[in-house]
């Protein structure tokens, strides 16, 4: 078996994790005046004791102490810039959550009433694109559903593989069989109780008074809800994933049906006044727009005329470039091709409709009931009419197995407060789980080239493999602005081991230096049209694209070339972090884990240390060769992934070293330098072992010691004789020399 495939039986949870599936409010709780002045004082605290720090070194310099020659001289300048970077990093995570908390204060739901009127009689068109690559059809179900619920007046909802078309492995195939087959599952699954509320939309319409009107909502709310308990009841609830799908999808909405069939109920027992005929087609309206949605299955790779790179960036692109046309199929050479076709539809014709908003999600994620409502929602507001992008920043599943799997997800539900109070500043990215797009922008940054005789459409740019942040820019450029709508609405998978984390981690830490000048562009372009960028989002957006690459570097240095005499070393440098610990243990606590959580979290930074280096070494390799990176996807199977050795190998050095450090300065009564590097050591030891684990780490250490001496034996290569060239080839690209190169 290779390293690329998991060989490890599914692990029983683990101690220290927790059982509880239930996630945190899809609102979050208002918080205190007293905590957000802590919040605006943090970031005031760390800026002070960083310049009380540096005037403290500059004085011990200036006076002759800690530097004796020019290489402690370079040692010195090195850790006190490595200092800078991360209070800076650290700075702007609590200027951040500085401006989430008031938006979460400030924030409050469009009320039932006013969705439905704003719906009513609207034919607002949203298609759902789901891109899937060699994901388990199980979890690609989950997710298809999760979208097709939607409550939305046009909803088209589009499954797009990516797998090869004709898999040689069986097992392949029967994956991709399941997979092409989902679709039509779910509209056959969903056609009963979608003739039965589009049969008593009609009834409703035909009603001759309010109370008949009132009694035909009520039974059908009802009925909708029995529906949808009875589907969560036969839901597989093996994983904290399958709970999360049967409790917060399927019960989550067939609660709030009950809720309304209730309410009515109560209504009629209380002889109260019944709901006008027009106020009981709305609340109607609303069970027909969850019902009724047109879903379908989408394979680029089956055409030659489309592009076949193999990245979510070009499946997404491949689909949106086909939108608002008619194609028919046509047969070449080299396979199919779809060619535009301006004639009547017929059955023979592949008609993609127009749509007024794209939603994509990938394949591991999931919506709670509303996500789409509420968003288009707040994007059809006036003051939103230049908004491309809305999003709710996807937190992580609960109840996950694995120690790492839990604070992975913790450092997940973070960042989703730091890109709430990203927004605050104008600085919001693209996260590209899951989000709402503005057709109109997107037509704004269409793009076409012609590559080997194909005409190639992107919207979305495939430069890097961050897709999604990269995009950020170019729709900025165009004079559109993002949203991350202050709500928990959406949901995404976390690895569940050390090998896939460090796949799904390197990808994220490839690219921001290679985004940077364009960021740099977009912000002269604005000062020149007179719209400077304001200070802190030119840091947040900064921070965002750099911060892996100089927060690694930064603490590498620190734990590398601290003087031993201490002097660096001092109380005020251990206090600059203090702010920046306390309040991200308290954001732990506020979202539903352990303030000492805040411990787990640093030890998993220090063994992703060494995957983020990886990451920024893959951007500066495409910024020097020009040769764009491998879309590597994160796998999502229920066994272990292998981590490549050196990735497991560095923490296990870097935790020597802080050892040795530790030892040294203590020998030194450098106490401060003993403190930190112990603590360093501890936490990453722990982390190796609770979380990657010793039995995993040792079996990764043979498997990449394998693979380093095992060389397989290349198969002696012959030239093709000439009849095996095909004709069409001969004719198309002329005769190949023995070679195979054309001539």
């Amino acid at each position: 078996m290779s390293t690329d495939d998991a060989v490890a039986a599914v692990p029983r949870r683990q101690r220290g994790t927790d059982r509880d599936t239930t996630p945190q409010p899809a609102l979050h709780a208002i918080p205190s005046p007293a905590r957000i002045a802590r919040a605006r004082l943090a970031v005031t605290i760390t800026a002070v004791v960083w310049a009380l720090y540096l005037l403290t070194v500059v004085v011990t310099l200036s006076r002759g102490g800690a530097v004796t020659d020019a290489g402690q001289l370079l040692a010195t300048l090195i850790f006190l810039v490595s200092v800078t970077l991360l209070t800076l990093s650290a700075g702007l995570y609590l200027l951040a959550r500085a401006g989430a908390l008031p938006r979460f204060a400030a924030h409050r739901r469009a009320r039932r009433v006013d969705l439905d009127a704003r719906f009513a009689g609207e034919e607002v068109t949203l298609t759902a694109l789901l891109p899937s690559r060699s994901e388990d059809p199980d979890l690609v179900r989950m997710s298809l559903w999760s979208v097709a619920l939607q409550e939305f007046p046009r909803l088209r909802v589009v499954l797009l593989l990516d797998d090869d078309p004709a898999p040689t492995r069986s097992a392949d195939r029967e994956m991709l069989r399941r997979s092409r087959a989902l679709t039509e599952e779910l509209m056959a699954e969903l056609a009963p109780i979608r003739e039965r509320t589009a049969a008593a939309a009609a009834a409703l319409a035909a009603a001759t008074t309010s109370a008949d009107a009132m009694e035909i909502v009520m039974r059908e709310h009802a009925a909708a809800a029995r529906w949808l308990r009875a589907k969560a009841d036969a839901a597989a609830t093996r994983t904290h994933v399958e709970k999360f799908f049967a409790d917060q999808v399927l019960r989550a909405l067939a609660s709030d049906l009950e809720a309304t069939a209730s309410a009515l109920m109560d209504a009629a027992e209380n002889d109260a006044e019944p709901l006008p005929h027009a106020r009981a087609a709305q609340v109607m309206d609303r069970l027909v727009r969850i019902f009724r949605v047109d879903a379908t299955t989408f394979e680029r790779k089956r055409y030659a005329s489309l592009s076949h790179t193999p990245n979510k960036a070009m499946n997404l692109n491949s689909y949106l470039g086909l939108i608002g046309g008619r194609y028919r199929e046509t047969a070449v050479a080299g396979g199919l091709t779809l060619e535009r076709y301006d004639g009547p539809a017929d059955d023979g014709v592949l008609e993609i409709p127009p749509t007024d908003y794209v939603l994509t999600l990938d394949a591991d994620s999931m919506l709670l009931p509303e996500y789409c409502l509420r968003l288009v929602d707040n994007l059809e507001q006036p003051e939103n009419a230049r908004v491309a992008v809305a999003q709710t920043p996807y937190s992580a599943y609960r109840g996950a197995p694995t120690r790492l799997e839990r604070l992975a997800g913790a450092t997940t539900d973070l960042q989703h407060i730091v890109h709430q109070g990203m927004t605050a500043f104008g600085a919001t990215f693209w996260v590209g789980a899951n989000a709402v797009l503005r057709w109109r922008a997107l037509e704004d940054i269409r793009r076409e080239t012609n590559e080997d005789g194909s005409i190639i459409v992107r919207f979305i740019s495939d430069r890097t493999v961050i897709e999604d942040t990269e995009s950020s820019i170019d729709i900025a450029a165009h004079g559109w602005t993002l949203l991350n709508y202050p709500e928990r609405l959406s949901y995404s998978a976390t690895p569940p081991d050390f090998g896939a984390l460090v796949i799904q981690r390197r990808r994220w830490a490839n690219g921001g230096l290679l985004i940077l000048p364009a960021l740099r562009e977009l912000w002269l372009r604005r000062r020149r049209a007179g719209h400077p960028p304001r200070l802190a989002e030119i840091l947040l957006r900064t921070n965002y694209l750099g911060s892996i690459t100089w927060v690694t570097l930064g603490l590498l240095a620190v734990l590398t070339l601290y003087p031993m005499d201490g002097q660096l070393v001092t109380l005020l440098l251990l206090l600059i972090a203090a702010p920046y610990f306390i309040e991200m243990a308290s954001d732990l606590r506020a979202i539903g884990y352990r303030r000492r959580d805040i411990v787990g979290v640093y030890g998993l930074n220090l063994l992703l240390l060494p995957v983020n280096l990886a990451g920024t070494a893959a951007s500066l390799a495409q910024l020097f060769t020009g040769r764009k990176a491998r879309f590597v996807r994160t796998p999502k199977v229920a066994t272990r992934t292998v981590a490549p050795a050196l990735l497991v190998l560095a923490p296990i050095v870097l935790i020597i070293g802080a050892a040795v450090v530790a030892v040294r300065a203590g020998m030194s009564q450098a106490w401060g330098t003993t403190a930190f590097a112990a603590f360093t050591a501890a936490a990453a030891l722990w982390a190796l072992c609770a979380l990657v684990g010793v039995r995993a780490a040792l079996s990764d250490l043979w498997f990449g010691w394998l693979e380093w001496i095992w060389v397989e034996a290349r198969p002696a290569s012959s030239p093709a004789p000439a009849h095996a060239a095909r004709w069409v080839s001969v004719l198309d690209d002329g005769p190949l020399t023995t070679s195979g190169a054309v001539r």
